[in-house]
């Protein structure tokens, strides 16, 4: 499904542009051993992009915090964040909040990024008090505690390899992420990101809601001009590669609209 087009772009581009702009280089894709050839028939080793792309199977859909032990490592001694491959993220001033959250990991924490939804009861939960501490976090709660639902990005830090070691499968047979999420607010360490006014996140889990992200997509692009998680100019702007790998991107895309947008970035003609 990652692998589908979200408007100009393939679907794996979104989640990985969101990875880029909080700085990080390193990036493991872990997914099915089926889809995990069609990962690297895409995206290579990373380097047009100005990142270190490993892979790794994961057999059977065990659960999101399974994750962390399939990665352990690839972690290392490092800090980590993961985020799941079908959600996108869009706001101004999202790569400031993304930083924080980096630094957070760095000094102990775990971060999660809560966002408004109607319907709470399909999704994990975070509860939170007046001052923004986290309360509680249940997983697709039947009387729901709030409307914040958990998105699929999360900031660790290293300690997130022994805790998700430590969870036990669900009733699903799945070693749950709330379940890992909890292990911190236990111990003091887990903060909340909200995602508020000005935001959007979209989650192309359903038909639905891949033709809507789609629509969006096009329509900000549209509107603004601009290109939404184009890889190649965030990694120029980033200063991981030069102009000239940019302008080799640009003419891989030939004229689609994608290689003309790279093409104005290499030129200077779009500023920041």
């Amino acid at each position: 499904k990652q692998l589908l087009p979200v408007y100009d772009k393939p679907m794996i581009y979104y989640p990985l542009s969101v990875l880029m702009l909080a700085g990080i280089r390193d990036i493991l894709i872990i997914s099915t051993p089926v889809d995990l050839p069609n990962f690297e028939k895409l995206l290579g080793d990373g380097r047009e992009f100005g990142i270190n792309l490993s892979y790794a199977e994961q057999p059977s859909p065990d659960g999101l915090a399974q994750a962390f032990i399939i990665g352990e490592d690839f972690i290392g001694d490092d800090d980590v964040a993961m985020i799941l491959g079908d959600n996108i993220y869009y706001g101004n001033g999202f790569t400031s909040i993304l930083k924080e959250a980096a630094d957070n990991a760095q000094n102990g924490n775990a971060t999660i990024f809560g966002y408004y939804v109607h319907d709470p009861e399909r999704f994990g939960i975070v509860e939170f008090d007046g001052d923004g501490k986290v309360i509680s976090v249940e997983e697709k709660p039947t009387d729901p505690k709030s409307n914040y639902c958990i998105t699929g990005l999360y900031f660790y830090d290293n300690r997130v390899v022994d805790f998700a070691k430590k969870v036990k499968p669900s009733h699903r047979g799945e070693l749950e992420i709330t379940d890992l999420n909890r292990m911190y607010l236990e111990d003091g360490t887990l903060n909340v990101k909200l995602l508020g006014r000005g935001y959007a996140w979209l989650d192309t889990g359903t038909m639905d809601s891949l033709v809507e992200a789609a629509e969006f997509v096009q329509m900000i692009e549209k509107r603004q001009s601009i290109k939404i998680s184009a890889l190649e100019e965030i990694a120029y702007h980033n200063e991981w590669i030069d102009n000239k790998v940019l302008r080799a991107s640009a003419e891989k895309y030939g004229k689609s609209p994608y290689g003309e947008h790279l093409k104005k970035v290499a030129e200077g003609k779009i500023r920041y």
